[in-house]
Parts: C-alpha cells; sequence; structure tokens
C-alpha cells in the first residue's frame, strides 16, 4: 500500500520541478536575446528627445545643489563647448561647483568618494583623471568657467564633484 502512495508522489514531484525548469530555460533564453539587443542599439536616454542637438551649452549651478540642465545633447567628433556658471551666493568653500565630464562607464560613487578627498585638487582625484573626459575649475558665488573637448558616440555622465554634491547634481551628455 505505501507502495501505491510513494510513486505517485514521487511522479508529482518530478513532473513540478520538469515544469519549473521549462521555465527557467525559457526565461534565460528571452534574457540573453534581451541583453545582445541592448548591447547592439546605442543606449537611449529618456527625453533626449526634446533636447536641443547643439555643441554649446551653459549651464548654471546654484546654492540648492542643483543644475539648471541635466541632459545635453551634442554632436559627436565635433568641438563640445560647455560654460560652467555658479549663480549661487554661498562661499566657495561652502558650495564651490564645478562641472566633470566623465568617460563611459564610471562608477558615479567611487569617483565621488574619491573626490571627497582630493580638496588639494579642487575635488579633482589624481588618481581617476583617467576617468575624466574634461572638468572646469571649482567656483564661487558669480564665477564661470569655460572648457571645450570632444567625445565619440555614447553617453557621458557629468557631475559636480564637490563633497556631497555628485548625487544630486548629475546629468548625462549624448553624442550623436
Amino acid at each position: 500500500m505505501k507502495k501505491f502512495f510513494i510513486i505517485p508522489a514521487v511522479v508529482f514531484a518530478i513532473s513540478l520541478s520538469s515544469c519549473g525548469s521549462g521555465n527557467d530555460t525559457k526565461s534565460t533564453a528571452e534574457n540573453t536575446v534581451t541583453e545582445e539587443s541592448t548591447d547592439a542599439v546605442t543606449e537611449t536616454v529618456p527625453g533626449i528627445e526634446n533636447v536641443n542637438l547643439s555643441n554649446t551649452w551653459t549651464v548654471e549651478g546654484n546654492d540648492q545643489m542643483k543644475f539648471d540642465t541635466e541632459l545635453i545633447r551634442v554632436k559627436a567628433g565635433e568641438p563640445v563647448e560647455i560654460t560652467l556658471k555658479n549663480v549661487g551666493t554661498m562661499p566657495k568653500e561652502a558650495m564651490g561647483h564645478n562641472f566633470v565630464v566623465l568617460r563611459a562607464g564610471v562608477d558615479l560613487p567611487t569617483f565621488g568618494a574619491e573626490a571627497t578627498g582630493a580638496a588639494d585638487s579642487e575635488y579633482i582625484p589624481k588618481s581617476s583623471l583617467s576617468s575624466i573626459v574634461a572638468h572646469t575649475k571649482l567656483l564661487g558665488p558669480g564665477e564661470e568657467d569655460k572648457i571645450t573637448f570632444t567625445v565619440e558616440k555614447g553617453v557621458y555622465d557629468f557631475i559636480c564633484s564637490f563633497p556631497g554634491h555628485y548625487g544630486v547634481m548629475k546629468g548625462k551628455i549624448v553624442a550623436e
């Protein structure tokens, strides 16, 4: 009598596990296709279609730790000119701002942590210079600085590297 109970229980368990296995295989196959198609397409940034294409930009930083521009659209392979203006009133030591364009793939928290310890170089870490495309100097109230650089097609993060600012003072440059 026990055999009649155990055999159906084993068959039921095997059928359940094989159903789960079939779902896992399908899921893996779908993930693989998605990853391949993502790699083949240039990263899309939501809202970039509403941004004018220009290689000359002026960005303002304020005392609320905000850039007035979070998306910049440029033509790849041509010089890009960005002017940063600090429109705040707080002293540079308390609320200085810079504009740092990072290479694709740079980890923002890691870079931000390194920048925090780089007060002597205006929060541009010498150990991470290879991660930077271009940067302005650190600006106090009413100051401005201009940078010119060229980027290839892709998406680049930009931040203010003053301690604590990179988490909210950031944006993207999309080079087409």
